[in-house]
């Protein structure tokens, strides 16, 4: 769930709990979600039943469970100029019906605002479709990370595709650049994963015994010199999922500013004689695979690699192994 800190939202916001989520009572959720929201302005609407759980009333004492969706009503925060509003903007449309959207996310944009972040692909959407009466993000991306972002266009659909992702049966899948003499084929990798913030607000996520259940398994693409091309299948979907259980296999993404190789990312800033630049992290979410809210029928939708990872790839020279499907 993103802050509500700095913004303000013009209509309801529609929240799927997830299991790092629950647990906690909905009053302590919406004063940690909604900063900068006077404690007595959270309360008024929790009494009043603007706040709503699945549909439903709900008192101040209830404790959230994972896939509650929650009701979050129109809060407007009388702030300075600081509140910046949000110029509309389109992105590259992939898909989209009278139930979805799915566009195609650049790297370094954030999905919404909040956290230090004006505005984000959300503001900047519904800004552009003023006469949009429902628009919602159905996931997240990191804001580095680039590709695939699905956007519900009515209530119905955010619920179904938030069940199907809680269920397991949508498949996302990822492409990344790792450094190392990556081995297997395929690799299945499990590790618990704790996320934390640290003194200075940044979410984090480490590996860590008691951590949240997390599974990734890695198909091997192409093999290079010093890197390898990777297909990432998300099993479970945690924060910095795919970036914490390669960087902690030993093989961090390339361009990774928070979990990568800092020395390596320095050196991958400029080209050399052996292959060209890449200022950003060589991570996309290429494909989803998921059941259509409406029709009932499969849906699978692909985003192609960014013209700058593309090149990078190029310049690495032709792959010395290749495995997988392409």
């Amino acid at each position: 769930m993103k802050d509500l800190e700095r913004i303000s939202t013009p209509q309801a916001q529609f929240v799927t709990i997830t299991e790092e989520e629950a647990g906690q009572r909905i009053d302590n959720y919406l004063l940690r979600v909604c900063k900068g929201v006077p404690k007595s302005h959270i309360y008024r609407i929790l009494r009043s039943g603007e706040v709503r759980v699945n549909k439903g009333r709900i008192d101040q004492l209830y404790r959230l469970e994972a896939g509650d969706l929650v009701r979050i009503p129109p809060i407007r925060l009388a702030e300075k100029a600081s509140s910046v509003a949000a110029p509309g903007a389109e992105f590259p449309i992939l898909y989209e019906d009278n139930h979805l959207l799915i566009v195609d996310k650049p790297a370094g944009i954030a999905v919404h605002g909040g956290s230090g972040v004006s505005y984000g692909v959300i503001e900047q959407l519904r800004a552009s479709r003023p006469e949009a009466k429902f628009l919602e993000l159905v996931h997240r991306l990191d804001r580095e990370t680039s590709g695939l972002l699905l956007l519900a266009k009515k209530r119905s659909a955010l619920t179904n595709l938030h069940e199907q992702m809680r269920d397991g049966t949508t498949d996302k899948r990822y492409l990344t650049l790792v450094y190392g003499d990556w081995q297997n084929k395929r690799q299945h990798v499990k590790l618990p994963l704790h996320k934390y913030t640290t003194p200075e607000g940044e979410r984090r996520v480490v590996v860590q015994a008691g951590g949240m259940e997390s599974h990734t398994v890695f198909t091997l693409l192409k093999k290079y010199e010093e890197f390898a091309l990777l297909e990432a299948e998300l099993k479970t979907g945690r924060t910095h999922q795919i970036r914490v259980h390669l960087a902690s296999s030993g093989f961090p993404i390339a361009g990774d500013d928070k979990y990568g190789d800092f020395a390596l990312n320095k050196q991958l800033l400029k080209a050399t004689d052996k292959r060209g630049a890449l200022k950003r992290m060589f991570l996309h979410a290429h494909q989803i695979t998921f059941t259509h809210p409406d029709t009932g029928k499969p849906v699978t939708v692909k985003a192609p690699l960014p013209g700058e990872c593309e090149r990078f790839l190029v310049s690495l020279g032709n792959p010395s192994a290749k495995a997988g499907p392409q």
